[in-house]
């Protein structure tokens, strides 16, 4: 079976000129010819125009892949491994950058029309978006996820004081019943559970109360999280899971 060059074009997604271009320079010159003396190329053919346009996706000009692939010694699994290699370090490379961009566009969103100062101003050294993280972590991907993102892209600088002055108060009672000896199964810890619960969502998306039984196992099994909570109080993100499991049986049970 050989195909023409046109239809290797529409195979690869290379113009036709590419194809001449490649055969002109020895690169990839066809296996066959017709009566009529047009290019007709071969499976084999269309095995190194694939690892050619591997290289050319990594970035290598055109005389180091014929030096590549023209290796006398080089085996064919040595390629796919190399070119696996390759395109995985790149995948990771570009994963990191789509991350930053996603991060400017949240700065951003979260940002409207404030400056450094105001900025810092309302958030002083906390994350504003503290419970929102947590919930891309579980729920990134999802409708609630998405709803979260269309409020808080309309939220002013006013709005997120209120967010932040909520946050801190919070932390401050919670932190303060810790010390005192409060259990995880009693009604004022069960009170602030759902309390953290209605501040999600009420500003950022809706929480039933199964998804807040995952953000409480989450914060003690995600070290990230365990030390968020922790660094308040010793033992409050333990604290505060046990308590999201005792307010979610009373109000399910």
């Amino acid at each position: 079976m050989s195909y023409s060059v046109g239809q290797v074009s529409g195979f690869a997604g290379v113009t036709v000129r590419t194809l001449h271009h490649y055969d002109d320079i020895g690169l990839l010159v066809p296996s066959e010819r017709s009566h009529a003396g047009h290019r007709r190329y071969g499976d084999a053919d269309l095995d190194r125009l694939q690892q050619i346009l591997f290289y050319r996706e990594l970035g290598f000009p055109l005389d180091e892949v014929a030096v590549l692939l023209d290796d006398p010694d080089a085996d064919p699994r040595a390629h796919l491994r190399r070119q696996h290699e390759l395109l995985t370090a790149r995948i990771e490379k570009l994963r990191k950058m789509a991350a930053a961009v996603e991060n400017a566009m949240e700065a951003r969103k979260m940002g409207i029309n404030l400056t450094p100062e105001e900025k810092f101003e309302v958030f002083g050294d906390k994350d504003p978006e503290q419970y929102a993280e947590e919930a891309e972590e579980r729920w990134g991907g999802t409708e609630a996820y998405a709803e979260s993102q269309r409020r808080v892209a309309r939220y002013t600088k006013e709005d997120w004081k209120r967010v932040q002055a909520e946050v801190d108060d919070w932390q401050e009672r919670y932190t303060a019943l810790v010390a005192a000896g409060g259990q995880p199964s009693g009604e004022a810890a069960m009170d602030l559970a759902e309390e953290h619960r209605r501040h999600v969502s009420k500003w950022y998306f809706e929480v039933p109360y199964e998804m807040h039984r995952c953000f409480g196992e989450m914060y003690v099994s995600d070290e990230r999280f365990k030390a968020y909570y922790d660094s308040m109080r010793p033992g409050l993100a333990e604290h505060l899971k046990e308590a999201i499991l005792a307010n979610a049986a009373r109000h399910t049970a």
